[in-house]
């Protein structure tokens, strides 16, 4: 504790700057210091922890020891959290104006830049984060509290969440044009479960979702599958040939149209889910994330691509 009483930001920051650039003088200009200042930082550092924290071979650039780099860990770590720290405090001094984080699960990158900019239009002073991930990150980031909205689809029951749906989120099985099933009707589980199955990695809410239908359809029969981490790897892997995939409508609206995919005819697909607008039930919104919060909620599904007319379950 005596450690963590002595140490300042002052001397984590001439600690970074040195690092970063290999050189006190420079580190020191651009910190606005002289040298000595920054090298006397340096010293009191290196005297509260009681060994070096940078080293230097001859003329060359100065870089961190082991300890340093630890230490350099750490305080990227605190100054991203006081850098969301200062963020929600100018959004709650402003207002309506400020910062707000929006997490989304990655199936919605498709349609999620489409919502910050309609937002931009709307409310110029809001700057909008948009963060990425797959449901078990957005999840985490929601517990962690560094999210103030998130879309996902079907919400956890931990963290509790003050949650609206925002419209349908058809899931449909995916096939190349010239796939043999893919002119058929009526398909049966067991041709689907004879294919190879691309999957998204764990902690994907669509894995999760096509597991638990085929795991239905097959009632547990073992099947091939593969795992790729992203919605658009297997977009790709599918148009090669190499398996099909259980996938949300909305990440091959423009494979679909385009006719380099189309949807295999399995009974009780498309599986119909929803998106959700969500954020920590026990952090009231600050000004702005309200105001985000109630411009996309009025919005609701007119930013998500439509399931043509007529195709239904």
């Amino acid at each position: 504790m005596r450690r963590l009483a002595s140490l300042t930001l002052k001397q984590l920051r001439a600690l970074e700057a040195v690092e970063r650039t290999g050189s006190i003088s420079r580190a020191a200009e651009e910190l606005g210091l002289t040298a000595p200042a920054v090298h006397s930082q340096l010293k009191a550092l290196e005297h509260t922890f009681g060994c070096a924290m940078l080293s230097r071979d001859g003329a060359g650039p100065f870089i961190v020891t082991a300890e340093g780099a630890v230490l350099l860990h750490a305080y990227e770590r605190a100054d991203a959290g006081f850098r969301i720290a200062l963020r929600r405090i100018d959004a709650l001094q402003k207002g309506l104006a400020g910062t707000v984080v929006l997490g989304v699960v990655s199936t919605g990158k498709y349609f999620a830049p489409g919502i910050v900019a309609r937002l931009r239009k709307s409310c110029p002073e809001i700057e909008i984060l948009l963060q990425i991930g797959n449901r078990d990150s957005i999840i985490g980031a929601l517990q962690d509290g560094a999210l103030d909205l998130a879309i996902m689809g079907r919400p956890p029951r931990v963290p509790a969440l003050e949650a609206i749906s925002l419209g349908d989120h058809p899931h449909v099985l995916i096939a190349p044009p010239d796939h043999p099933l893919a002119a058929k009707r009526d398909i049966t589980p067991d041709e689907v479960l004879n294919e190879i199955i691309l999957m998204r990695e764990q902690g994907s809410g669509t894995r999760i979702l096509a597991t638990r239908f085929l795991d239905r359809i097959g009632e547990g029969k073992p099947y091939e599958r593969s795992e790729m981490g992203t919605n658009e790897t297997i977009k790709q892997a599918v148009i090669a040939g190499l398996g099909i995939a259980l996938i949300s409508y909305h990440t091959v609206v423009e494979e679909l149209r385009s006719g380099r995919l189309v949807t295999l005819d399995l009974p009780g697909l498309p599986i119909m889910r929803h998106w959700f607008l969500l954020h920590p039930a026990d952090a009231p919104l600050s000004g702005a994330a309200r105001t985000v919060w109630e411009f996309i909620a009025a919005e609701r599904d007119s930013f998500l691509p439509r399931w043509p007319a007529g195709h239904v379950d």
